[in-house]
Order: C-alpha cells, then sequence, then structure tokens
C-alpha cells in the first residue's frame, strides 16, 4: 500500500518542484523589477484576493468534499450515475462562480476596503489595488473548474497533470514582467492581466487529460432520467459537506488575510516582505506536505468506503512519520538560512539590503511553523475522507481566533515580524487539536516505535543545522558575493546539509525500507 502511496507522492513532488522553482524565478522576477513599492503592494494585495477565495473554494473546500463523495460515487454507482454526477456539478459550479465574480468585481473597492483598510489613507494605492482586483478576480473561475478537473484526475491516480499545472501562472507572471511591464504604465495592472491568461491556460491544459479518462463532463442543468436524479442527490450531498469545509480547510489563507489587514496598517514593504518569506517557507509545504495530503486523500476515502479501518490508522501514521522526517530538517534550514537565501534569490534591483533584512527576520518567524501546517495537512484529510468537515471548522475557529489575537498583540512591538509568529502559534494549535480529536475517536492509533523514531530525527535535524550554521558565515559575506558566487555557495550548502542528514539519518538506524512499507 505504502510503496504506491510513496510513489505516488515523488511523482506529485517532482511536479510540484518544477512548480515551486518555476514560482521562484517568477517571485526573482517581481523583486528585480517591481521591488516593494506601492504598486507591489497593490498587487499583492490585489492577487490575495481571488487567491483567497481559489485556496477556500475551489482548492479548499470543494477539493475535501469533492474527493470522497466522488471516490464514494466511483465505488458503488454506475457509470451513469457517476457522469451525471460530474455533469450536474459542474453546471451548478459554473453558475456560482458567475455570480461571485460578478459580485466581486462589482464591490471591488469594499473588498480592498476589508482585507486592505490601511490603504485608505493613500488613495493611490487603494485606487491602483482596486482596479487590479477587477481585472484577477475572473482567474477564480477558470482555476475553481481546474480544481475540479484536479480532484477527478487525483481519483483516477493522474497525479502529476494537477500538480504540473501551477507552472502556467509562473510563467504567466514571468512573461508579465518580461513583455507588459516594460509596454504599461503600471505593473500591477500588467500582473494582473498575466494572472487571468494563466487561468486560461490551465483550464486548457487539464482538459485532454480528462477526455483521456473519459471523466470530461458537460453542463446539465436538469435532471431528467433516474441517473440525472441519483447524481443530483450526490451534488446535494456535496453542498453540504461544502459549506462546513468552506472553513475548515482553509484557516491557513483566513490567517494571511488577517494579516494582510494588519499589515496594510504598517509601513509600506510589509505585505511584500510577507509574501516573499512566505513563499520560500510555503516551498518545502508545497514540495512535499501538500503533495502528501492530495495523495493520501483518495486512499483515506477509498479504505474508509470499504470499513478499512487498521488500514486507515496506518496510512496516516506513514504519512505522519514523512512529514516529520521531511519538515524538521527544512524548518531547521530555512531558520540558519534565512538571510542567505533572501539574498541569493531576491537581493537584486529595487529589492535592497533592507528589505532582505525585513523579509529574513519574517521567514524565520514563518519556518517556526512549518512543522504544524505541514502536520494540519495530512491530520485534516483523516476527517475530510470520513466526510466529516464540521471538526475541521471548530478547530478552525480557535485556531483563526489564536491568530488573531496574537497578531493584534504582536503586531505592534514586532512589526510584521510580530504578524509571522502569529500563524506559526495558530498553526501549532491547529495541529494539536486536529491530532487530539483523532487520537480521541480511535481513528488514529500510532504504532509502537514513535519515541525512537522522532528521537533520531530531531538528533540528526539538530547536527545538520549546527553544520550549516558553521558553514553560512555572516550575512556581510553573501552580500558581497555576485550571483555565481551566491548561487554557487547555497548549492554548496544545501548539499552539505542534505549530506549530513541522509548520512545521519542512517548512520542511527532510520532504515529506507521501513518508511516504503507498513511497520
Amino acid at each position: 500500500m505504502s510503496i504506491k502511496l510513496l510513489k505516488s507522492t515523488f511523482v506529485v513532488s517532482a511536479m510540484t518542484f518544477i512548480s515551486r522553482i518555476s514560482g521562484l524565478i517568477r517571485d526573482v522576477a517581481l523583486a528585480n523589477f517591481v521591488g516593494t513599492g506601492v504598486a507591489a503592494d497593490a498587487f499583492f494585495v490585489a492577487f490575495r484576493i481571488p487567491n483567497f477565495f481559489r485556496r477556500v473554494l475551489g482548492e479548499g473546500a470543494f477539493s475535501v468534499a469533492f474527493v470522497p463523495v466522488y471516490s464514494e460515487f466511483r465505488e458503488t454507482r454506475s457509470p451513469g450515475e457517476v457522469n451525471a454526477f460530474l455533469s450536474l456539478l459542474l453546471s451548478r459550479l459554473m453558475l456560482v462562480l458567475v455570480a461571485l465574480c460578478l459580485l466581486a468585481v462589482l464591490a471591488a473597492p469594499a473588498l480592498v476596503s476589508v482585507i486592505a483598510p490601511g490603504f485608505l489613507d493613500d488613495p493611490e494605492k487603494f485606487a491602483l489595488t482596486t482596479q487590479a482586483v477587477r481585472i484577477c478576480f475572473p482567474y477564480l473561475f477558470f482555476i475553481s473548474l481546474i480544481s475540479m478537473s484536479a480532484g477527478i484526475l487525483n481519483t483516477h491516480g493522474k497525479f502529476w497533470v494537477p500538480a504540473f499545472t501551477p507552472v502556467f501562472l509562473n510563467l504567466c507572471l514571468i512573461w508579465a514582467v518580461i513583455w507588459l511591464l516594460p509596454r504599461m504604465q503600471n505593473p500591477a495592472i500588467a500582473l494582473s492581466c498575466g494572472v487571468v491568461l494563466a487561468g486560461v491556460l490551465q483550464l486548457g491544459f487539464q482538459l485532454p487529460f480528462l477526455k483521456q479518462e473519459h471523466v470530461l463532463p458537460l453542463p446539465r442543468f436538469k435532471a431528467r432520467s433516474e441517473a440525472d436524479k441519483e447524481g443530483l442527490a450526490g451534488c446535494k450531498q456535496l453542498w453540504r459537506l461544502i459549506l462546513p469545509a468552506l472553513f475548515g480547510s482553509s484557516v491557513a489563507q483566513i490567517n494571511l488575510l488577517i494579516n494582510t489587514l494588519l499589515a496594510s496598517f504598517l509601513v509600506t514593504g510589509s505585505v511584500s516582505w510577507l509574501y516573499y518569506s512566505d513563499r520560500l517557507m510555503e516551498l518545502p509545504v508545497g514540495v512535499f506536505g501538500i503533495a502528501l495530503a492530495t495523495v493520501i486523500l483518495p486512499s483515506l476515502s477509498k479504505q474508509h468506503a470499504n470499513a478499512s479501518a487498521e488500514a486507515f490508522s496506518n496510512t496516516i501514521d506513514w504519512a505522519l512519520r514523512w512529514v516529520l522526517l521531511i519538515s524538521l530538517p527544512a524548518t531547521l534550514a530555512l531558520i540558519v538560512l534565512a538571510k542567505p537565501l533572501i539574498i541569493t534569490l531576491f537581493n537584486y534591483g529595487e529589492f535592497s539590503s533592507v528589505d532582505v533584512h525585513m523579509a529574513a527576520q519574517s521567514l524565520v518567524a514563518f519556518a517556526a511553523g512549518l512543522l504544524p501546517i505541514m502536520l494540519v495537512k495530512v491530520l485534516a484529510p483523516g476527517f475530510f475522507a470520513r466526510q466529516d468537515t464540521r471538526t475541521p471548522v471548530r478547530v478552525g475557529v480557535i485556531a483563526m481566533m489564536v491568530n488573531a489575537a496574537v497578531g493584534v498583540v504582536l503586531v505592534w512591538p514586532f512589526a510584521h515580524v510580530g504578524l509571522a509568529i502569529a500563524i506559526s502559534v495558530a498553526a501549532c494549535v491547529n495541529a494539536a487539536l486536529l491530532y487530539i480529536l483523532l487520537r480521541r475517536e480511535n481513528v488514529f492509533k500510532p504504532l509502537s516505535d514513535w519515541w525512537s523514531f522522532g528521537a533520531k530525527v530531531i538528533g540528526v535535524s539538530v547536527v545538520m543545522a549546527v553544520v550549516l550554521y558553521g558553514w553560512a558565515g555572516e550575512a556581510d559575506d553573501w552580500l558581497a558575493l555576485g550571483v555565481t558566487g551566491r548561487v554557487l555557495k547555497l548549492f554548496i550548502a544545501v548539499a552539505i546539509g542534505m549530506a549530513v542528514y541522509i548520512f545521519g539519518i542512517i548512520a542511527t538506524g532510520i532504515q529506507y525500507k521501513q518508511l516504503l512499507v507498513k511497520p
């Protein structure tokens, strides 16, 4: 079982790695040509609004509700009923998205006022952000349809296609920086146009693969046959799950919006510093955390449908071991190499040495939350696969209140760094409560060697961090290097860290085969 899951995870991780590397290239271009000024803050806020709805509605609530229901339909219903379910669902989703996009375009000033009220004191920044929101928001229509397509393909085992799709967004934004920026007066508007183009290309990329799997749905607005009626019942079941999942699956995004609201009152550049540091923290989350969650959700859903309680628990146990094995060394590496990473990737053109210092501070604070954020990614599917979207809602409410409270307390003494700390604290609360509830419900029963396994991973990770700290040296040494010198030194640092960690894992007796099969 877990060998197949691991292979699928590595496939998704490889595709996501390509996506994240292209994303880093995109961010390097943005930092170099746009910087951290008014236009940058306006675009990042404008893009965050549809991006928030994308993650909450499309990749969040819809995905976590859709995959378990679709998996159950495939296991228990006829092909005609499955097709009816997909077609009826598509038509209703399209209607909701069109209405939401029209409403958002009309209410763009109100949205900006709520998300970034601090921009009201700067009429130019407020007007620019509002205009950018109106251009960006139709991206939600395309990306939500892409999320439905991705859920279908993931359930059919075609994991690489959805994982590769985000590359088109990065390529379009790079194209906007290189080609549109010199031809348009306003950088925020040029980038917003790139976002909309990306939505069209991403959806177009996935359609042939749906057709190849014979699951390309066409909109169907009325239920006529008996199969249609069964499909409509499935749609109603899905919408009942979506409402609570709208909140429970996307607490991290709501927390980011709260932080954007608070950051809008800080000095210009604060939103951008948080953006760039969050992007680096999201690299390991996307490459492995989201990949792991994507792969285990269909498996957990199938195991729940087949009443395989032991297999269900073992799948969660397997996923948690890989989370600890990957996220703990990644956390320490991000903390130790925060300034070298920011300098090497972003310290060019409009991105100053002051920006390096500010972004590195928030990266360290974000990195502290990497482990709990990745734990949430694999613990939450333990509820979603059982079609329980209400429990993560209750946990999410608590985590959101913690984030807001900690953010309000820390934003004034620590500015943007306090907001990053709030995200990490909220993630710890979220992960802890999900874990406790899975244990209390006897859904997850950890296997016996966790203390030994965890102690070995912690010990090796600390040794790796000490070695990296000694190699990294002072920030001034990195600032004095050219591009080639910085990249080479960072590459050597990563290679040294990986070598020390892998050798340490082997030396402590953690065997590779133990992570491939169930203990």
